[in-house]
C-alpha cells in the first residue's frame, strides 16, 4: 500500500471559491450580453453631474452629499480601510470589499497588538460568522486615538439591546 507525503488537500468551500457566497460582500456583475448590445446601439447621451449647495440658515454652505451629523470613524493603511459612521460599518482590503448596516450586526470589538502598531477590528454577524481586518498605524499613539473613536461611533450608532 502506497501512501502520500505531500500535503492534504481539503476540498474549497464554496465562500473560498467565490466571495459571492458570503453575506455582507459587495461584488461586480457583469451585465448580460443583450444589455451590451442595446448600448452600443444607442447614442451617447451627455449628463452632468450638478451637485447642488443648500444655504442653511446662518448663511453657511452645506452640501447634499454630506454624511448626517455625528461621530464617523476611519482607519486605513496602505492594503486596507475601516469607515464606520451612521449607515453602518464598510471594511475594505485591496480589492474586497464588504458592507454592514448596524441591524446586521451582532458585536463590533477591537484590538490592538501588543508589540507592534496593528489594530484589529472584526465585525461579528448574529448567524455567527466574523469579519477581522488589520490595520497598521503610522504610530502607537494613533491606536489609542483610534481605538476611542470608534467606542465613540459604537456608543452612538450600535444598539446591541437585540
Amino acid at each position: 500500500m502506497e501512501q502520500s507525503n505531500g500535503p492534504i488537500q481539503q476540498p474549497l468551500s464554496a465562500a473560498s471559491a467565490d466571495p459571492g457566497f458570503v453575506p455582507g460582500l459587495t461584488g461586480t456583475v457583469a451585465p448580460p450580453e443583450d444589455a451590451v448590445a442595446e448600448d452600443a446601439a444607442e447614442p451617447d447621451l451627455v449628463t452632468e453631474d450638478v451637485t447642488e449647495d443648500v444655504t442653511a440658515t446662518d448663511g453657511e454652505a452645506v452640501s447634499r452629499n454630506e454624511p448626517a451629523d455625528g461621530p464617523v470613524f476611519e482607519a486605513a493603511d496602505r492594503r486596507g480601510r475601516i469607515v464606520a459612521d451612521a449607515e453602518g460599518v464598510r471594511l475594505s482590503y485591496d480589492e474586497e470589499a464588504c458592507e454592514f448596516r448596524w441591524d446586521e450586526l451582532a458585536a463590533v470589538e477591537s484590538a490592538k497588538g501588543r508589540f507592534g502598531k496593528k489594530f484589529t477590528v472584526t465585525v461579528h454577524t448574529p448567524d455567527r460568522r466574523w469579519y477581522p481586518i488589520e490595520i497598521v498605524a503610522p504610530d502607537r499613539g494613533r491606536i489609542a486615538q483610534w481605538e476611542t473613536e470608534l467606542d465613540a461611533v459604537l456608543d452612538a450608532y450600535f444598539d446591541d439591546a437585540s
